[in-house]
């Protein structure tokens, strides 16, 4: 079974809806910098969202039509794609409480009307406190969601931050996967926000990167022994930096200066076992980088995914580019299905 592990979905309501948008878009934190507008497509009868982080630079687009059930069936139909986990592309870093019950109960319908074909992953605030573990128990529960999204940092906090740790241990409680989206930029962006590729590509690598870094490090995992972190972006090349960032002394060497925490095989322990990485498409990252991933992180620990309907073609043809990776069938397998299925108890 193929399975597409991101597969976005916002409510099409949101473009005929008016006083949904204007909900919608009262939930952005402006004072934060970021900026939103609803605009016509020059040429077309469609309207698209536009957020802009840092206000005056797009980083999301959101277009009218793309997000309808009967679409997504067709082109997962041509890919051979079997089934898809919805998700919510990053909006999720700023929804209120009341916008987020309104997008899980959207989210339900769909994956009803889907017909089997859908799975989805709910989206609470995680500082929300006990009313938003009423809503994760609620999609859990009776809305029959198979983990919870979250955004990469709030505000300007990660998810290390002791002020997300009463929502992880009732995540933890519940033995619930965490999806871990990119934001379009990580906390500290001014070096990079300038430029469209450096911002839009990189950004979104460098926040992954950091994220997890700030999770291994801060001992959530510790606490929290039955979490299980699934990093879009590969982890922002997670694989690029593992080695360097969690370096094993040689035996018997030692250090004049403490330069490094050396807790390596403790660290790397966690890795295994808490983190995974969605590719959130196959086709940028190119051949070779995706086997070299392989080969450091572990086919077992990557997952499918097309980012879908952000480019049509990394859902259409991004099996096709998977199974024709210098791989094992088992680790195509593993890659392509088997791994969300497991994670995702799909």
């Amino acid at each position: 079974m193929i399975i597409d592990a991101n597969m976005y979905w916002i409510p099409e309501d949101l473009f005929t809806n008016e006083s949904m948008m204007e909900e919608f878009l009262r939930c952005l934190p402006a004072v934060h910098g970021v900026a939103a507008r609803c605009e016509q497509i020059e040429g077309t009868d469609k309207k698209q969202i536009i957020i802009e982080e840092p206000a005056g630079y797009q980083n999301l687009n959101y277009v009218q039509g793309e997000y309808r059930v009967e679409q997504q069936l067709k082109d997962m139909d041509l890919a051979g794609v079997e089934k898809a986990v919805l998700k919510v592309p990053c909006a999720h870093a700023w929804l209120s409480l009341e916008m987020c019950r309104k997008f899980n109960d959207g989210m339900a319908e769909h994956v009803r009307k889907g017909k089997g074909r859908f799975a989805a992953l709910a989206v609470v605030p995680p500082q929300g406190g006990r009313e938003a573990v009423y809503e994760l128990e609620r999609c859990v529960k009776e809305l029959g969601m198979t983990g919870v999204q979250l955004s990469s940092h709030y505000g300007n906090k990660y998810l290390d931050d002791e002020l997300f740790r009463p929502f992880f241990k009732k995540v933890n409680e519940l033995k619930l996967p965490v999806y871990v989206h990119h934001s379009p930029i990580p906390v500290d962006y001014s070096s990079i926000y300038e430029y469209n590729n450096l911002r839009r590509s990189y950004g979104r690598c460098m926040d992954q990167t950091i994220a997890i870094g700030r999770e291994v490090f801060s001992g959530m995992f510790d606490e929290l022994p039955d979490l299980k972190m699934v990093h879009s972006m590969l982890g922002g090349a997670f694989f690029s930096y593992i080695n360097s960032m969690f370096r094993k002394k040689p035996a018997g060497a030692k250090d004049t200066v403490t330069r490094f925490d050396t807790d390596t095989d403790r660290f790397c322990e966690q890795i295994r076992n808490h983190i995974y990485y969605e590719m959130s498409h196959a086709q940028p990252w190119g051949g070779e980088l995706l086997e070299c991933a392989v080969k450091i992180l572990g086919a077992e620990h990557i997952i499918f995914g097309s980012s879908y309907p952000v480019r049509a073609e990394w859902l259409l043809d991004g099996p096709g580019f998977v199974k024709g990776l210098d791989l094992t069938t088992e680790e195509k397998t593993m890659m392509l299905g088997a791994n969300a299925e497991k994670i995702y108890r799909i």
